[in-house]
């Protein structure tokens, strides 16, 4: 009886070390992969405070939470296991796909930036009131959410190609594990930026003179840092959707555009090379941009004949 009991506890030992073990292969992969798509993140930040300006600050959270949710499903119900069966039986039909998520973002970019310029006719009165509105809401989220798709499809892509090697069942893991780590950061970084303004508000009801100051220069700073995250997010919008379709092209041989970009890039960081990194990356991000306002724009061009059928 003891031998036997001491038999049991020696498989518990072992099932406990393979299991952490496991655990430890999951971490570091999860991180490799994580660490990876860190750039996309970083856009995904950008992009998504562009979608809740000029809202109630009462709906702020709310509206952050309703996409915050979108994105975790996204991740977790469509893209995750979309990703694992094209990985393990049509890996060539990766890339396809994500150029035509690309192609969406710079349309979607190109959308945004000619909306810019064109004048509005809208009072503010009207605008305030659509702002306001439980459509104007959900359209909002919505198109969020669908943004955010394409970025998390590119996220989960470079996250796969790092942990490819591994069983499918560790694939699976880390992934699951960047997903939920990403949607924490982005959207827990998006919250604090939108409620700056509120403890800006807090702050500048308190008594010490220094906290109330810098409590005003909050509340005056956070229009126009979020004027600037609209304009940031929506450059990140057409940088990231021409490099995914610049990238995909190079990987089917039309090379001439990706290398005559990256060469230009190393050129530039090398007679700069006090900030070398910082300008090849600036010239690579504007080449991409530049390129994805051209597609964005072409791509309405030869949708706006539709457009108008539909409204007629």
């Amino acid at each position: 009886m003891p031998s036997g009991l001491f038999a049991l506890l020696d498989d518990v030992a072992t099932i406990t070390k393979l299991a952490a073990a496991s655990i430890d292969d999951i971490g570091v992969a999860a991180a490799k992969a994580g660490t990876k798509a860190a750039g996309v993140v970083v856009d995904d930040a950008a992009v998504t405070p562009r979608y809740l300006t000029g809202f109630d600050p009462a709906r702020e959270l709310p509206v952050i939470w309703r996409i915050a949710k979108g994105s975790l499903r996204n991740k977790l119900l469509f893209i995750l296991p979309i990703a694992l069966l094209l990985s393990a039986f049509l890996p060539w039909l990766i890339t396809p796909i994500l150029m035509v998520g690309g192609a969406y973002l710079c349309y979607e970019g190109a959308e945004k930036a000619l909306h810019a310029l064109r004048p509005h006719d809208e009072t503010l009165q009207e605008e305030m009131e659509e702002l306001t509105s439980e459509e104007h809401e959900a359209q909002m989220a919505s198109g969020a959410i669908r943004t955010d798709f394409i970025l998390s499809a590119e996220i989960m892509a470079i996250s796969l190609g790092e942990v490819k090697e591994q069983s499918i069942y560790l694939q699976a893991i880390s992934l699951i594990v960047v997903a939920i780590a990403i949607t924490v950061l982005v959207y827990g970084v998006v919250a604090v930026i939108v409620k700056m303004d509120d403890v800006g508000l807090d702050l500048a009801k308190r008594g010490n003179g220094m906290v109330r100051a810098l409590g005003r220069g909050l509340v005056l700073a956070m229009p126009k840092i979020l004027t600037a995250l609209s304009v940031i997010g929506t450059a990140a919008m057409l940088w990231v959707g021409g490099q995914i379709v610049m990238h995909g092209a190079e990987s089917f041989g039309f090379e001439t555009l990706p290398h005559a970009l990256h060469d230009l890039a190393h050129d530039i960081g090398g007679a700069i090379p006090i900030a070398s990194g910082f300008f090849e990356w600036a010239v690579n991000a504007a080449g991409a941009g530049i390129f994805g306002l051209i597609l964005g724009g072409i791509i309405i061009a030869i949708q706006q004949p539709f457009t108008r059928k539909s409204q007629h």
